[in-house]
């Protein structure tokens, strides 16, 4: 029981980590829910087989780890057979992190999504992790002749140390401007969605929109 609260605690506060890992693949013809499911994959991986004993920083191990999910999804194609019972568990945590993000200004973690829905937290991972797509790595690129993906891995630490940044500027904003910033650059909703959820205008939001940012831009340089 020690071993899988442990577990539990070691996710949810490294689930940035995934976030940091699949910054390099957005764009290269899989979903950023897909990397992001690959990726919470390989931490959950790296949480259970990780030793303390051997003096390595958690994030040290489970970089490669999650890196390595991501990696073969591409190479599999997200080829994954997938349950009825999975299918449906992931509609119902896609609702309700909908629904939480709504209320809260952030996303539920594996736990919280575990006591909402009342099931164990390796479900709800393998859940999440249920709906990969397919994709070649053939797939053209104008920039690339020979029409491979690059996966690329650098600069992991200097990425990690911006992302650490601004999540904290992020999270000294007001819980309006907070919501309306995760909507609008986080979860890729339009200004008239993010005006829709936010019960606002357009206009309003586009204005707030610029004020936020010019305050980011300030406090992050």
């Amino acid at each position: 029981m020690e071993n899988k609260c442990q577990k539990k605690i070691i996710i949810n506060e490294n689930i940035g980590l995934v976030h940091l890992c699949i910054k390099k693949f957005v764009g290269k013809g899989i979903e950023y829910d897909d990397l992001f499911q690959a990726g919470s994959l390989g931490l959950v991986k790296a949480a259970a087989k990780f030793d303390y004993t051997k003096g390595l920083k958690f994030s040290t191990y489970a970089i490669p780890v999650i890196l390595g999910e991501i990696k073969l999804l591409f190479r599999e194609g997200g080829s994954i057979k997938v349950s009825r019972s999975l299918k449906s568990m992931a509609i119902r945590i896609s609702r309700e992190r909908e629904s939480f993000f709504i209320k809260n200004g952030r996303e539920p973690s594996i736990n919280e999504l575990s006591k909402i829905l009342e099931t164990t937290t390796e479900f709800i991972t393998e859940a999440i992790n249920s709906s990969s797509v397919p994709i070649s790595l053939t797939i053209v690129d104008n920039k690339n002749s020979s029409g491979q993906i690059d996966i690329p891995t650098e600069e992991i630490e200097e990425n990690l140390s911006e992302c650490i940044s601004l999540k904290q500027v992020i999270s000294e904003l007001q819980s309006f401007d907070r919501i309306l910033i995760i909507l609008r650059f986080f979860k890729k909703h339009t200004q008239s969605e993010t005006a829709k959820i936010l019960k606002t205008t357009q206009t309003q939001v586009s204005r707030r929109e610029k004020i936020i940012l010019s305050e980011l831009r300030r406090k992050l340089l």
